[in-house]
């Protein structure tokens, strides 16, 4: 594993600046928790950096309010008000379900369709510093968005966009597109001793 120096250097005809700084298409992957918390600590980095963020929120309901949200919001109205940081915007495709408690339905695959074509006007417009397409991987799963299509459009992004898919069972188009990709392996959780997921930790 690298410890912060490049076990080889690519000829590419890159100085090692613009290398350092090419935008990257990260994914997080794998059966553990963690993975959507985890993006989102990346986005609060750019944040912090000045850089927009966008937040694409599949499957999840939308009644569900998580933590990062409220958090997020509340830092895109500190950049409202002071000009620090980046603004934030957290867009939920169509009314937002759980994957965990209902099916999925022509109505969700539908939604989560018009949430892609969403992400690709975002990213031609350059709208965004780092996006964040939380559990995206499962409309690829389904069968309702092409992977083939995510992965070419994904690589083939223009400017400095910085993209952190998340989900279980991410395509191999995506895996083999991304620049980074972590897979969540669980080694213990507390629901293996009966424990139910708490305020804080979960959401």
């Amino acid at each position: 594993m690298p410890q912060g120096v490049p076990e080889t250097v690519p000829a590419d005809g890159l100085t090692t600046r613009q290398r350092r700084n090419r935008p990257l298409l990260i994914v997080h992957t794998g059966e553990m928790k963690g993975k959507s918390t985890a993006a989102f600590g990346l986005a609060l980095r750019g944040w912090n950096q000045g850089w927009d963020i966008g937040v694409y929120q599949f499957v999840k309901s939308a009644k569900w309010k998580v933590g990062e949200e409220e958090a997020f919001l509340a830092l895109g109205r500190l950049h409202e008000q002071t000009g620090e940081g980046g603004a934030v915007v957290w867009q939920k495709m169509g009314a937002g379900w759980s994957w965990i408690q209902r099916g999925p339905s022509e109505d969700h695959a539908a939604n989560a369709r018009d949430g892609w074509e969403q992400i690709k006007r975002d990213l031609a417009a350059e709208r965004f510093g780092v996006y964040v397409l939380d559990e995206f991987t499962y409309p690829m799963k389904w069968g309702w968005i092409d992977a083939a299509e995510v992965a070419e459009t994904l690589r083939n992004r223009p400017g400095h966009q910085h993209v952190i898919v998340t989900g279980r069972s991410a395509a191999p188009e995506l895996v083999e597109a991304a620049d980074l990709v972590v897979e969540m392996t669980k080694i213990k959780h507390p629901m293996d001793a009966g424990q139910k997921g708490q305020r804080g930790i979960e959401w």
